[in-house]
C-alpha cells in the first residue's frame, strides 16, 4: 500500500496529548516531532509511547519523512536529556529534589527510582534507562548530579534514544491508523528491547575483557 493510499485511509487523532502532538508535526514537520519529544524528556508525564507512534503515523500519511522523523526525535531526546543533565549538575541532588517536588505531575519517587538506577548501573543506566518508563527521562538528572562526563553521556543518550525512538516510530508507521496499539503493547515490547540491550552490553563487556586478557598474554 502506498503512502498516498494510506494517507486517505487513516484518520487524524484529535484532543489530548495525541492531538497536541500531531498538531505540532503538521505545523513544524519533523522539527515538531523533535520538539514534542524534547518536551517529553523535560516533562515525563508526556508519554513517548503516544508521541513516537504518532510520528510514525504522520510519516505513513506522508506528512513527515520517516528517516527525518527518527533523526529529529532522537535530536529532541538528546536536547531534552542534556537540559535535565544541566539541571542536575547546576543544582545538585537536594535542590533538584526540592524543585521536582514543586513540579506538577512529577513524583519524587520517580526521581528516586532514576537515582537508584544510576547508582546500581552507572554508565549503562543512561543507555538502558532510555528503554524504561519515566526513568527514560529522569535518568539524566543523577547523571548530571554525579557529573558524568558529557563526552560519555551524550553518545549513550543518543544510542539509547535512537533505538527506542526508531522502534516506536517504525511500529506506528506500519500500523497507520492503529498506531494506538503500540501504547497498549509497549510493556511487553519494552521488556524485549531491554533484554536485547542488556545482552548487547554484556556481549560488549565480555569482548573487552577477552581483548584485554589476550593483550596481557601477548605481553607475557
Amino acid at each position: 500500500m502506498t503512502n498516498q493510499v494510506l494517507a486517505g485511509a487513516v484518520q487524524e487523532p484529535t484532543g489530548g496529548v495525541a492531538g497536541w502532538a500531531i498538531d505540532l508535526m503538521e505545523r513544524l514537520g519533523p522539527a515538531g516531532a523533535g520538539l514534542a519529544v524534547a518536551l517529553e524528556n523535560l516533562f515525563p508525564p508526556l508519554p513517548s509511547e503516544v508521541i513516537l507512534p504518532l510520528a510514525g503515523f504522520a510519516a505513513a500519511r506522508g506528512d513527515l519523512g520517516l528517516v527525518a522523523a527518527i533523526l529529529f526525535t532522537t535530536l529532541g531526546s538528546v536536547v531534552g536529556a542534556l537540559a535535565l543533565y544541566g539541571v542536575g549538575a547546576a543544582l545538585g541532588r537536594d535542590r533538584t529534589r526540592a524543585l521536582a517536588a514543586k513540579l506538577p505531575l512529577v513524583k519524587l519517587r520517580d526521581v528516586d527510582k532514576a537515582e537508584d538506577w544510576f547508582a546500581r548501573h552507572g554508565a549503562k543506566a543512561v543507555l538502558i534507562g532510555r528503554l524504561v518508563p519515566v526513568v527514560r527521562s529522569l535518568i539524566s538528572i543523577p547523571a548530571g548530579v554525579e557529573r558524568m562526563p558529557v563526552a560519555l553521556f551524550l553518545p549513550l543518550t543518543a544510542v539509547g534514544s535512537l533505538v527506542w525512538n526508531s522502534l516506536l516510530i517504525l511500529a506506528g508507521y506500519q500500523l497507520g491508523e492503529r498506531w494506538h496499539v503500540v501504547e497498549s503493547s509497549v510493556g511487553v515490547f519494552q521488556k524485549v528491547v531491554i533484554a536485547a540491550a542488556v545482552a548487547a552490553v554484556g556481549w560488549f563487556v565480555v569482548a573487552k575483557l577477552r581483548a584485554r586478557r589476550s593483550d596481557s598474554e601477548k605481553v607475557q
